[in-house]
């Protein structure tokens, strides 16, 4: 994998982000969603967490960056760091906002997740401060053969809380987490919940083949969905990005496809991908407002130089299965 030629991708998308206003369709990478009163808040990949807000899940309006100033550790962890802060998820528990956010370096796993709080979102509400909890989890190249980015926060059924994340290397990765939801659980219990077959004889901090990430788990009924991307983002108009599903009743796993494939051998059933149009849509977060299940992606708009901009897809099941409309 050539990951040095997306660094022009990313040049383009990171200086894009900062100058987008009001619009039905933001540019944004990897896009999470809640909703506080009337108001939907979503947080993506950009500087200190580029935000946007709406009142109809059409049209957004740029709002505050969720840190002004990078976290203090973030250095330390990635040498490189310039600012730009990937991949975020958002959970309401207990009247707290838990945002994890992730620290890295690209094609590195050189990588951290982190987190910070909040008791509202609405920047209007006295109470309103971003809180940094500081490391969650962290990788470390020639040591951990997966990647501590991505995160996903899930409770199972019993109340627990696990979280997903990963990209690359040996594939996505799945650990229970303390019930303060800012550390790992001890003793330590981890789980492979997706992977690709990886070319061997690599060097352990090479990230190989193996093109998966973004990790999502979705609970419907009796089963948890989860929802990942193949191939490659960040490529503009050579982005291969695409959406697949697994499913398990329990959390975690194994999780398998329509064809019953497992995820850790590679399984995964087709939810989207890109056309003519778009070039590639992944990296989803799932989430269930007024009683309508919805995806949010970003998909590499072919009439705009390939620039990353938010899809909304109402989901519909069938036969147990996630389902959304094509790409326009």
């Amino acid at each position: 994998m050539k990951l040095i030629n997306h660094y022009a991708a990313l040049i383009v998308f990171f200086i894009s982000i900062i100058s987008c206003a009001q619009t039905d369709k933001p540019i944004t990478h990897d896009p999470v969603v809640a909703k506080q009163g009337d108001t939907y808040y979503l947080f993506c990949t950009g500087p200190g967490i580029t935000s946007f807000t709406s009142k109809d899940l059409k049209t957004w309006t740029k709002a505050d960056r969720v840190f002004a100033e990078s976290p203090t550790w973030a250095k330390d962890v990635a040498p490189g760091f310039n600012g730009h802060i990937w991949a975020p998820d958002i959970t309401l528990h207990n009247g707290m906002y838990y945002l994890y956010y992730s620290i890295s370096a690209f094609g590195k796993n050189t990588s951290a997740i982190g987190l910070v709080t909040n008791s509202t979102l609405n920047p209007e509400d006295k109470n309103y401060k971003w809180e940094d909890q500081g490391i969650v989890i962290q990788s470390v190249p020639n040591r951990d053969l997966w990647n501590a980015i991505d995160p996903n926060l899930i409770f199972d059924e019993n109340g627990t809380p696990w979280m997903s994340f990963g990209s690359f290397w040996s594939g996505l990765k799945m650990v229970k987490m303390n019930p303060d939801l800012k550390s790992v659980a001890q003793p330590e219990e981890w789980h492979t919940i997706a992977r690709r077959d990886r070319d061997k004889g690599l060097d352990d901090d090479d990230p190989g083949n193996a093109a998966l990430e973004g990790p999502f788990i979705f609970k419907k009924g009796e089963y948890y969905y989860q929802f990942l991307s193949w191939d490659f983002c960040c490529r503009g108009e050579n982005s291969t990005y695409k959406l697949v599903v697994g499913r398990s009743k329990t959390v975690t796993g194994p999780y398998v496809d329509k064809d019953g494939k497992k995820l850790i051998a590679g399984g995964g059933s087709l939810v989207i991908e890109g056309n003519k149009n778009w070039y590639g849509v992944g990296h989803n977060s799932v989430f269930t407002f007024n009683g309508k299940d919805y995806t949010f992606m970003h998909g590499y708009d072919a009439s705009d130089n390939g620039k990353p901009k938010l899809i909304v897809k109402e989901i519909t099941w069938v036969d147990g299965w996630p389902t959304v409309k094509p790409m326009d």
